[in-house]
């Protein structure tokens, strides 16, 4: 699964290509990957016509593209899940058996790109709201990597309850993104017993 630094990775190389980019047709090819999509993959399909790429965004794990229409504010959300990845190219280059949904852009400079969507184990999906990413994903608090992250703030929270310090790094509402494997990376270079509870002085 893609862990926090890999997804920030993959919104920074969107960001750079589509940002003022227009959505100008959808293809959903598989309908797991708009399986929390009121209305279906007709729904997306329609939804992200002329859309204006305005920005990318992440928390946690979860990418959104804020998107501008005449009329209409709304977000485009998206979950890698396991095997999900996001691919930039020429029109028709991806030609994976895992093709689940594919766009095609025109860029700020007049450029047309194809937005694929690949994912084998079928467990990452778009979803497009008008509402903002907190809405569908309130569970999912800032991450480390998150402009103004307030380690000092966020630290005492690990004191609340009774805790191995590893499932409190893992744990989504004081601070996401942080998977398994980071945070057993982390605690290796502290060093830090994974199985070490939380104490008073921590933070």
């Amino acid at each position: 699964m893609p862990e926090l630094p890999e997804v920030e990775v993959v919104r920074r190389g969107l960001a750079e290509h589509l940002t003022g980019a227009v959505f100008t047709g959808t293809t959903v090819l598989h309908p797991r990957a708009v399986r929390g999509q009121p209305g279906g993959a007709a729904a997306l399909e329609q939804g992200l016509e002329n859309a204006l790429v305005v920005a990318l965004h992440r928390r946690g794990k979860y990418l959104w593209a804020e998107l501008g229409r005449p009329g209409h504010t709304r977000c485009l959300l998206v979950h890698l899940g396991m095997s999900g990845q996001m691919l930039l190219g020429a029109p028709g280059q991806v030609t994976s058996p895992h093709l689940r949904i594919r766009s095609r852009l025109v860029t700020a400079d007049g450029s047309v790109l194809e937005l694929s969507f690949v994912d084998q184990r079928t467990f990452g999906r778009w979803e497009l709201t008008g509402y903002g990413v907190t809405d569908p994903v309130p569970h999912i608090a800032d991450d480390p990597l998150t402009p103004g992250f307030d380690t000092p703030a966020v630290a005492p929270r690990g004191r609340t309850r009774p805790s191995e310090i590893k499932r409190g790094l893992l744990d989504q509402n004081g601070g996401s993104g942080v998977g398994d494997i980071y945070a057993a990376q982390a605690l290796g270079a502290a060093p830090v017993p994974p199985l070490l509870f939380f104490t008073s002085r921590w933070g």
